[in-house]
C-alpha cells in the first residue's frame, strides 16, 4: 500500500480506526526548527471528532506524543515519530460489516484487492488515518510560515445547494473558526449548520465543497511536466476520504470564457511582478507565479448512513446493511485542517525541492 507522501518533505502514515493508536513518521524536515506538542494539538484539536453536534459523536482527545526527532524543543533532521492513541474504539457497533460490505464504501474494494480487511471501523480507510496528515501537516504549516512567510487557509465554501459569499483574499483564520461548520459567512453557517443537523436526524449524509488557500507563496515553486504545483494538490486533496473533485483558479469555470478574458494580465511596481487577476490560481506551468493559490475540493456525502440499503456479504449473497457506529453527517467541518495540512505537505516538499535544485 502506498502509505508515504511527498518527495524531500516525506510523511509515512500508519494505524487502524480501532487499533491501538494511529500515527506518522515524518522524515526529511529540516533540523532547528522549534517544535513542541504544543505546536501540533491545535490542529489535531480542530480534526478530532466529538468537537460539535454536527460531527461524529466519538469521544477522542486525539493527545499526540513526539517519539522522537527532537531534542530540548528542536527538530533534529531525523525522522520525527508522532503518535496519537485511540482511546474510545468500539469495534463490537462494527461486526454485521464483518460480513457485509457498506455501498460505495471501501469494504469491497479492500476485500477485493487483499483477500483481507480490517471491518473495525474501516480500519485503514477511516477517516482516522488522516490523523497523522494533520498532525505532520501541521510541521509543514509551521516550517512555511516561519521560513517563507506563507499562511495556509482553509474553509467551508458550500453544503450542498448552500453556498457562501467569501472573498479569499480578504478571509480569517478567526472567521472560519467563528462557527462549527468552519465557513466564515455567519448567515450561511447557520443555514449550513441546521440542513447537518436535518440529515443527520434522518440517518443521511451531505457533501459540499472545501477551499483551500495559500497566501505568500513565492513565484518559482513547483516543476515543469508530471510534477506541477497544481497537480502534486491535486493529488494531494483527492487522497483524502471522501473527496471527489479538484479544481483550481477559474476551474471549470474557465471554459465560459475567451482565452483573453481568462487571462491574467502582468504588471510590475518596485520591479515586482504581479498579476491584475488571478484565474490561474496562483499556479502557470505547474509553478507559482507569486499570487494567492487558491483551489476547491468537492467531498462526497459520507458513504455510511443510517438507513437499511442493498448490498451483498461476503459470499456474494444478495443482502440488506443499515449502518451502526459513530459516523459524520457530513465531513466538511473536520475536512478543512486536512486540506489545510495536505497544502502545506505539498508547498514544504516544494519549497524544499527548489532550494535544492535551485538554491
Amino acid at each position: 500500500m502506498a502509505n508515504t507522501f511527498g518527495h524531500l518533505f516525506r510523511i509515512t502514515t500508519w494505524g487502524e480506526s480501532h487499533g491501538g493508536a494511529v500515527g506518522v513518521i515524518v522524515d526529511g524536515c529540516p533540523p532547528r526548527l522549534e517544535l513542541t506538542e504544543a505546536d501540533i494539538q491545535p490542529d489535531l484539536n480542530r480534526r478530532r471528532p466529538g468537537q460539535s453536534r454536527i460531527v461524529s459523536p466519538r469521544k477522542e482527545l486525539d493527545r499526540v506524543e513526539i517519539l522522537s526527532g527532537t531534542f530540548e524543543g528542536k527538530t533534529l533532521g531525523t525522522p520525527i515519530c508522532l503518535l496519537v492513541k485511540n482511546e474510545d474504539a468500539r469495534p463490537e457497533a462494527y461486526t454485521e460489516m464483518a460480513t457485509k460490505f457498506r455501498p460505495s464504501h471501501a469494504d469491497y474494494t479492500y476485500q477485493a484487492k487483499f483477500g483481507i480487511r480490517n471491518w473495525q471501523g474501516g480500519g485503514r480507510t477511516s477517516a482516522r488515518e488522516t490523523v497523522g496528515r494533520v498532525a505532520a501537516g501541521a510541521i509543514a504549516k509551521k516550517l512555511l510560515r516561519q521560513e517563507h512567510g506563507v499562511e495556509i487557509l482553509s474553509y467551508v465554501q458550500q453544503v450542498q445547494r448552500i453556498t457562501a459569499e467569501v472573498d479569499p483574499n480578504k478571509v480569517t483564520a478567526k472567521a472560519i473558526e467563528s462557527n462549527a461548520v468552519r465557513c466564515p459567512d455567519a448567515k450561511a453557517a447557520e443555514r449550513m449548520i441546521r440542513l447537518i443537523e436535518r440529515v443527520r436526524q434522518a440517518g443521511d449524509t451531505v457533501g459540499g465543497i472545501v477551499v483551500g488557500l495559500a497566501r505568500g507563496v513565492p513565484a518559482g515553486w513547483g516543476e515543469p511536466v508530471f510534477d506541477r504545483l497544481e497537480a502534486d494538490l491535486a493529488k494531494a486533496m483527492l487522497s483524502l476520504p471522501a473527496s471527489k473533485g479538484f479544481d483550481i483558479g477559474s476551474g471549470f469555470g474557465g471554459i465560459l470564457l475567451t482565452g483573453t478574458q481568462h487571462n491574467d494580465p502582468f504588471r510590475a511596481r518596485s520591479r515586482k511582478v504581479y498579476t491584475m487577476t488571478n484565474r490561474s490560481g496562483g499556479i502557470q506551468g505547474g509553478i507559482s507565479n507569486g499570487a494567492t493559490i487558491y483551489f476547491r475540493v468537492a467531498f462526497k456525502p459520507v458513504a455510511t448512513v443510517m438507513q437499511v440499503q442493498q448490498t451483498v456479504d461476503v459470499k456474494y449473497q444478495n443482502t440488506t446493511i443499515k449502518a451502526p457506529g459513530r459516523h459524520d453527517p457530513c465531513v466538511l467541518p473536520r475536512a478543512v485542517p486536512m486540506v489545510e495540512a495536505m497544502t502545506a505537505l505539498v508547498l514544504a516538499d516544494h519549497a524544499l525541492r527548489h532550494k535544492a535544485q535551485c538554491g
